[in-house]
């Protein structure tokens, strides 16, 4: 019997707390490997089993508000079935948002065209016990205006070789951040920082973060990026900010991506 495989995919939300990453590990717990347990429970243990393919790593402690998989069910089942049957065997740091039937030429990692980062940073001299899991934290005073020249520095094409942790399997360190801002919120003082990119390199973001929080406390020169791009040093970059306060915000498909930019921002 000739078994019709229906393509899905689904975006969801996890928190990454108790979660060692996103990619499969023998003996670990991870995003991908309960995601893949729930599929194939769902499908009744087919043969091979299900394989989910989603749209990129993440790890140990990292959050994501829209993270996008995808999975061939050997069933024909209306997308609300999928929601619903698939939520109700989910933990509870784990939840589907959508679910969409898609051609079986789509791939949720391959046809990616950008990603969306949302660092979180709380301010003071000590970190809140309930902000530990959700936020960084940074202890020294920060003034946002050297922030935010700072990201205007990351904007563009550039090697990011200085901003990439050992361990990458990249082929090229090249990439293109097509916006970067930064915002505070008194209430609950913390600093938002939003990455939008073709693509992200393995600790990217959470280095970049420590470069523009050093200048933005005076520690590292106001002009320090582009020498780093220069240099090509992971070491001159120093920091790595804890994965806790890093979120994958969104991730975009080709023809699914309102914000694109025609053309890169100006240089200031």
């Amino acid at each position: 019997m000739v078994v019709i495989l229906i393509r899905y995919k689904i975006t969801f939300i996890y928190d990454g707390t108790n979660f060692n990453g996103f990619q499969r590990q023998p003996g670990q717990r991870t995003v991908e490997g309960v995601l893949t347990q729930k599929v194939n429970v769902m499908a009744k243990h087919p043969t091979p089993p299900i394989v989910v393919y989603g749209s990129g790593r993440t790890d140990s402690g990292v959050h994501a508000l829209a993270q996008v998989a995808h999975f061939d069910f050997p069933f024909d089942l209306p997308t609300t079935a999928i929601y619903r049957g698939l939520n109700s065997m989910l933990p509870l740091d784990m939840e589907v948002t959508k679910v969409e039937k898609v051609s079986d030429h789509f791939h949720a990692r391959y046809d990616v065209s950008g990603k969306k980062y949302l660092y979180r940073l709380a301010l003071g001299e000590f970190q809140n016990p309930f902000k530990r899991n959700y936020t960084g934290h940074w202890k020294y005073p920060i003034d946002m205006q050297k922030v935010n020249h700072a990201l205007k520095d990351l904007v563009g094409e550039h090697d990011f070789s200085s901003f990439v942790a050992s361990g990458s399997t990249a082929h090229t360190n090249v990439r293109v951040i097509y916006s970067a801002t930064a915002n505070y919120d008194p209430a609950a003082n913390e600093v938002s920082i939003e990455f939008y990119g073709n693509g992200f390199l393995y600790n990217m973001v959470r280095i970049m973060v420590g470069v523009v929080v050093e200048i933005g406390s005076g520690i590292r020169p106001e002009n320090d990026i582009p020498r780093l791009f220069q240099v090509k040093d992971r070491n001159q970059a120093r920091l790595t900010m804890p994965a806790a306060g890093l979120y994958l915000e969104k991730v975009y498909y080709e023809n699914e991506d309102p914000d694109h930019p025609t053309k890169l921002p100006p240089k200031p």
